[in-house]
């Protein structure tokens, strides 16, 4: 393809100048046929859209379940095989402690039980049955793992397993499911199988994207053609800070208070007048540099190691092998990173502490034992005097996707092995965020240095003051990294949309675009983001799907890229990304696809050869390549 060419061009200059997918069980494909656009075909009715949505959803929950289990079997186990442990009583009790998601457990040294948790009466009747099963099992000396089941909507399932070297020390334990809940009210709202947010929470009103007029969000699908805002809410940037005066003559006029402000942006709320009768005050009365609703942004989804860059003298594989670790789940779940080749990138760039991402999101779970010495400072945006934790689930599961530990025999491994993170919790306990918080966040999470921002969430309107936010960024050398939505349509999203932005689709593990991610002219990359194993509250685990997946992994890459080559400017990151994807589809950029999908071997090895020749080549000289290469 035209790529290949251009590459090869680029290599022949710098001299001048100077692998199969692996699909997880939960997530198994048939070959698919020649490739046809969703983009192209039929559009699905809203019943065949919502009907897909809800088997990814499924999807999602059996994974999760999955992932749920493993650890809790990989855990009882490694209990069992510490003597030490399992022949102490306040050990024993320990383990519930630190393991809320088990209720009850029984533990055997061969003469007696001791028991530790309580078992609810009413749901004592549904799991008597299994754990008596488990008992027996243990008496011919096998293991025994129950099929989950459920009681008052929630899920448990009973595991049992001997000690590796005494068969008559055992342990039973009873455990919840209640993760796999979460997922689904998570991945319903997300997938916007229900209307989100609903209307009458946040004095919120819904509208036609680039209009004023009304529009009624009563299923997932009108979302898809819908943009929220404060309905006593406005924006306005002044050519001027106000003085105080000016502000207690409005407070006065219009029963107006202060939201927040930054600069000589202010977003105001008022007692007793709406927002299309406060743009027309402001227009009248000032001269603003621009005035607009306050909009509401949505979730788009659907242990220490040395820090700074591997060196290559220590836990390097064989000669041309792919490094894989050894995290718990990545072998059978995680089939999203070798599919875009990140552990041959991984030969030549793991990523370095001095290169920080930003997540602005619902916050991170600052002590998950996957995230542990990952992240820095961070902030609250939506309430400054709280720490950035996640009460949502999606935050963390963004962060872990981008550098969840590597190689700790720990549940998920990140795309990074040493990038920070700085959480900056802009999205609130419902998953959305305000204009004023997503653009703060952006300002906040340069001025304290982030080199790269993701942002997994959006809305169908444009925002100047959002729009200024990113400009703000951008000219500061930061990569810009959003989801495009869940929605399948083409109507742009923001901030994706935003040319300062990489807009990102999601793919399946077919590397066909996946049927809920948005696409159009905007969007630069694609990366995987169907059923994504990842870090989630609770010290969990689980699988979303969504393009707000498929965004942390090009957050991930620029990253990378970034330590690969520090002297690459932010324009030439995001140039580096795109002509390095891998490409899909139809020949060429598309609106599936943008470019393609990303390549983590081709984006390192590109930006290491740029590297060896001091500097990448400008873009004029690429866009010359291209007109060489008939692009």
């Amino acid at each position: 393809m035209r790529r290949n060419t251009i590459i090869g061009i680029l290599c022949a200059l710098a001299v001048v100048l100077i692998a199969i997918p692996l699909v997880p069980s939960f997530y198994r494909s048939v070959q698919r046929e020649p490739y046809a656009s969703p983009a192209r075909e039929t559009p699905p009715s809203p019943k065949q859209e919502a009907s897909y949505k809800l088997q990814t959803v499924e999807r999602d929950m059996a994974a999760t379940e999955r992932l749920s289990r493993a650890q809790v079997v990989r855990d009882v186990r490694n209990f069992l095989g510490d003597s030490a442990k399992r022949s102490s009583l306040q050990s024993f009790q320990t383990l519930l402690g630190t393991h809320p998601e088990i209720l009850y457990a029984e533990q055997s040294n061969g003469r007696h039980w001791e028991k530790a948790g309580k078992i609810p009466s009413e749901l004592a009747r549904t799991a008597e049955p299994h754990l008596a099963k488990a008992r027996q099992t243990l008496k011919k000396s096998e293991s025994y793992s129950s099929p989950t089941f459920t009681h008052k909507g929630k899920s448990y399932f009973v595991f049992s397993q001997h000690a590796p070297d005494r068969a008559e020390q055992s342990l039973i334990v009873l455990v919840t499911s209640e993760v796999i809940q979460a997922v689904e009210r998570h991945q319903r709202r997300n997938m916007r199988l229900v209307p989100y947010p609903p209307e009458g929470r946040y004095r919120i009103e819904s509208v036609v994207p680039g209009s004023n007029a009304e529009t009624t969000v009563r299923t997932g699908e009108d979302n898809g053609n819908a943009s929220h805002y404060a309905v006593d809410e406005i924006v306005v940037k002044f050519r001027s800070p106000l003085t105080e005066r000016q502000l207690l003559q409005l407070r006065k006029d219009l029963h107006l208070t202060v939201v927040r402000y930054t600069g000589k942006t202010y977003v105001f709320r008022s007692k007793k007048h709406d927002t299309k009768a406060l743009k027309k005050y402001f227009h009248d009365k000032f001269d603003p540099e621009f005035v607009e609703p306050h909009y509401l942004y949505l979730t788009n989804d659907w242990g220490s190691t040395p820090n700074g860059v591997s060196d290559g003298s220590s836990n390097q594989p064989p000669e041309g092998a792919s490094i894989v670790p050894n995290d718990t789940l990545y072998s059978e779940y995680q089939w999203n990173l070798p599919e875009i080749a990140t552990e041959n990138g991984w030969k030549i760039s793991k990523g370095s502490a001095d290169v920080v991402v930003a997540v602005l999101d619902t916050g991170v779970q600052a002590d998950h034992p996957d995230l542990k010495g990952r992240l820095v400072q961070g902030v609250n945006i939506v309430d400054p005097s709280s720490p950035p934790e996640d009460d949502v689930g999606h935050g963390t599961h963004v962060a872990g996707i981008i550098a969840a530990e590597v190689d700790n025999n720990e549940g998920v491994a990140g795309m990074t092995w040493f990038t920070k993170i700085m959480p900056v919790k802009v999205l609130d306990s419902s998953g959305a965020g305000s204009t004023y918080s997503v653009a703060e966040g952006i300002i906040w999470a340069t001025d304290h240095g982030a080199k790269v921002i993701n942002m997994s969430l959006g809305n169908y309107a444009e925002a100047e003051f959002l729009h200024d936010a990113l400009k703000y960024a951008y000219e500061r050398g930061v990569v810009l990294v959003a989801a495009s939505g869940n929605d399948n349509t083409d109507r742009p999203g923001y901030p994706a949309a935003y040319p300062e932005v990489i807009a990102v689709s999601a793919t399946d593990a077919d590397e066909s675009r996946a049927e809920y991610s948005n696409y159009g002219d905007y969007i630069d990359v694609a990366a995987p983001g169907t059923s994504i194993p990842s870090t989630y509250p609770g010290s969990r685990y689980a699988a979303l799907s969504g393009t707000s997946m498929a965004s942390p992994h090009v957050a991930a890459l620029a990253s990378l890229v970034r330590t690969a080559n520090a002297s690459l400017t932010n324009a030439e990151v995001m140039e580096l990304l795109r002509r390095t994807a891998k490409d899909l589809g139809q020949s060429g950029k598309d609106n599936d696809f943008g470019y393609g999908q990303i390549d983590v071997q081709t984006a390192l090895q590109t930006a290491n050869v740029s590297n060896n020749s001091l500097q990448l080549f400008p873009l004029q000289v690429r866009k010359q390549l291209e007109r060489l290469g008939g692009g």
